[in-house]
Order: structure tokens, then sequence, then C-alpha cells
């Protein structure tokens, strides 16, 4: 809840100073003039995707009549818009957007397949747009036309093609081919996204046709990557039925583990050994946790807590306060490199769940009542610990600053599990490490991308 308040906070802060100064950019140098050349997830280069020149004089200058006609139409609805979507990075409201249109629809789809998928497809369509912004050099508008006045501050990067547009482009139609019954919706917000720079004066009308078409064509093969990623398989396996471990019917999703990864070569890449055999001091000290003060507070409360959402709206949060959300590529790539590694602790974890088969509190102990409902898969190791040990170590990484604050979210989220009663201290302690362990090999990856070439303001390392 503190992260909603707080980025809400900053949100006002952010939209009130636009209105104060509605020119100024922040920067005093170009943003990121080299991303177009980071690597890439999908896509083998921001070379790849071959944007057509932008419109030659006589055009241009039909597009600048265009867009001082629509500031002279500039309604309270208009400019509401406009700052909705000029609060934050062109990733920001998409991300947003992913967790409601997955709340809405009756489609199930897993939140980390998401919320990589999206972030991949916004990630390299912005390094292809940063080669075209740079390739092409297109001045802005304002830069051409001294009468307009653009009402939030004028990024310092060439106008063609327009960030926001690609952004809109790629999240639509991958969340479009996620939630089909969401297309029409989704395909609206992207309209009304290119719009809002119109409006904005900051970009022209070729620059939002360009980038939405750009930022379509990387995510159609996003897309054929998600057909080809395991997820349509069907587990053809079978309950073990050896004493001491997991037993049950129906277990959640085992072929998960199967899955395409992103950073790991598979999913038991960094598999760990095998969990021990669980006794009556390991059942001790599980009983023993439940009588802690504080059991039922911060089990109820993690186990409420969506994570994917959690760690990314402090990723949200840490863009803000470092001055990062005017960043396109910037943000981009931390919201990248988050998903795909959060993405790839998943499989990891089901990997193992599925290889040990690790039994839950109470199959060991069947007169044992856990404070919380025990999910319906094996034990180890936990999600919980596995999860947010990723997601703290990259965060971490990318705002180094707020590591400790980072690492404590990590080890309350792992410690929850054995307050709640249903996993032993062993699976929070492996989880908490094969998170870390993935996420390193994420943060090798980021080291090598190229972002750290770049002449321009960033604290996202």
């Amino acid at each position: 809840m503190f992260l909603r308040t707080a980025i809400c906070a900053i949100l006002m802060s952010a939209a009130f100073s636009n209105m104060l100064a509605p020119a100024a950019s922040g920067y005093s140098t170009p943003i990121e003039p080299v991303a177009g050349e980071w690597k890439t997830w999908v896509i083998t280069s921001g070379a790849q995707m071959q944007t057509p020149a932008p419109p030659g004089a006589k055009a241009t200058k039909e597009e600048i009549n265009e867009l001082l006609s629509l500031q002279s139409q500039r309604t309270q609805s208009a400019l509401d818009t406009v700052r909705y979507w000029d609060s934050g990075s062109p990733s920001y409201r998409w991300n947003e957007i992913a967790f409601k249109v997955a709340t809405d629809s009756s489609a199930s789809v897993v939140t980390e397949r998401m919320l990589a998928l999206v972030n991949v497809a916004i990630y390299d369509a912005m390094v292809a747009a940063w080669h075209a912004k740079y390739k092409y050099n297109r001045k802005r508008p304002i830069e051409i036309e001294t009468k307009l006045v653009p009402v939030v501050p004028m990024p310092l990067s060439p106008s063609y093609p327009s960030e926001h547009a690609v952004a809109a482009g790629a999240a639509s139609t991958v969340l479009s081919h996620l939630f089909p019954n969401k297309a029409g919706f989704l395909a609206d917000r992207a309209e009304e996204c290119g719009r809002s720079r119109l409006f904005a004066g900051v970009q022209f009308r070729s620059d939002v046709t360009a980038g939405l078409q750009l930022g379509r064509e990387v995510a159609a093969l996003v897309i054929e990557r998600a057909k080809k990623d395991g997820t349509d398989a069907k587990w053809m396996g079978a309950v073990p039925t050896t004493p001491g471990l997991w037993n049950g019917t129906n277990p959640a999703m085992p072929e998960m583990a199967k899955w395409k990864t992103w950073v790991l070569s598979t999913g038991s890449q960094l598999r760990p050994a095998a969990p021990p055999s669980f006794d009556a001091a390991a059942m001790a000290e599980v009983r023993e946790a439940a009588k802690n003060p504080r059991a039922k507070r911060e089990a109820y409360y993690w186990a409420i807590t969506s994570l994917p959402k959690y760690w990314n709206e402090l990723a949200s949060l840490k863009l803000f306060e470092n001055k990062l959300d005017r960043n396109a590529p910037q943000a981009a790539r931390v919201y990248a490199i988050l998903s795909t590694a959060y993405y790839d602790s998943l499989i990891a974890c089901w990997d193992a769940k599925y290889e040990y088969w690790g039994a839950r509190p109470f199959q060991f102990d069947s007169e044992f009542k856990p404070l919380l409902t025990t999910p319906n898969f094996p034990g180890y190791p936990s999600g919980h610990a596995m999860l947010s040990g990723t997601a703290a170590a990259i965060l971490s990484h990318l705002f180094p600053t707020d590591s400790e604050f980072f690492n404590k979210q990590a080890e309350a989220a792992a410690a929850s599990r054995l307050l709640g009663g249903v996993h032993f201290r062993v699976d929070n302690e492996v989880g908490l490490a094969l998170g870390r362990a993935v996420a390193s090999l994420a943060i090798e990856r980021a080291r090598k991308d190229g972002s750290e070439k770049s002449g321009a303001r960033s604290s996202a390392r």
C-alpha cells in the first residue's frame, strides 16, 4: 500500500511541475544517444528493424499546422489524458495496464510470463526506436515552430519515432495476444497514448504512426517466441508414492518447470541439491515459529500480496526517485531485466519443486494446522523466498543505495512462509540463495548490454 501512495504523490508532484514549466526537459545532454546499440532480447539488434525515413519539409509543414490546430483544442479532458500518459516513462503505464487487464480478463495467464513478454517487447522496440531516432535526427516540433507551446517537458532526443507510441504498439500487441478478449480495449489505449503526444505538442503525427508500427513489428517477433516457449505442453508425469515426499492430487502446473527461459539455459541450470529428510526437529521449528507474536501479521501480509506486482511497483518507485522516468530506454531496460530474471526464477523454482517433491509441514505431521492455506504443490524450495531473492538482488544492482531495504523485504517475504506454517526453514534458505544465483546471471548479462557506454544521465546500473 505504501508503494501506491508514494507513487501517486510523485506523479502529482510531476504533473504540477509540468504545468509550471511546460518546456523544461530536466536534461542538459541528449537522452541515451547510443541506446540504439544496446543488446536486445528477441531482435538481433536495434538496426534489424528498418524504420522508413520521416516525411520531408512539405509534409512536416502540414503536420505543424495540425499541431497548431490541436493546440487550440486542448480541453481539460485532453490535458488530463496528456498528463496521464506523460506520468512516468513510456513503459510505466503499460506495466500498470498489464496488471489491470490480467485481473479483469477471464484468460489464465501466468503473471510472470506476461510481464517478461511485455517488457522484452517494449525494451527491444525502444532500442530499435533509438537506433532510428539518432539515424534520422528529426527535430521536435517546437524546434521548428515557435508558436507551439508544449504542455509537458520536451525530451532531449530526436522526435522520430515516438517513444510513447513505440511502447504502446509493443505492449498492446503482446497483451492482445495473451488476452484476446481485451484486444479492442488495448488498441484504443494505444491510439489514445499516441494522440496524447500530439495534444502535448512534442511530436508529429508521423512520429506516432511510425512508433506504433515499429512497436507492433517487434511485438510480433516476441509473440512468435512465445508460441514456442513450451507453455502449451501438458504434464504426463505422476505424483510419487514414496513415503516422506509431497503427496496430493492435481499438483499445480508441474509442466512449468520445462518452459523456455530468458537468462538461464534451462530451468534446471542451477538446480540445488536435494532437500534433507525432514525430521521432528524441523517440524518443531515450524511449530515454534507459529507462536511468534508477529506470525499472523507477517504471514498474512505476504500471503495476500501479489509478489510480481509488489516488486514491479517497487521498480517503478525507484525509477521515479532516481529521475529515470524521463529516460525511456533506461526505464524499459530496468523493467526488462527485472521481469526476465523474475520469470526465470519461477521456472527454476518449479524445476526443483517437481524434481524433489519436497513435503510440506502438514504432510510430515498430520496433526499440524498451518496458519495459511498450503499451496497445492511441493514445498522445496520456497517460491516466495526464491522470487523475492531474485527481485531484491536485481534491484540492488540497479539501485545500489537501496540494497539494504530490498534485501530486508526479500528476507521478510521468505520468513513469512515459515511463520505461516507452509514451509520448512531450509525451503526458504535454499530459495533465497537460488533466487540470488538466478539474479547473478541476469546481472552478468546486464553488465554486457552496452548501456554503460551512454553519456546521458543515468542512475540504473
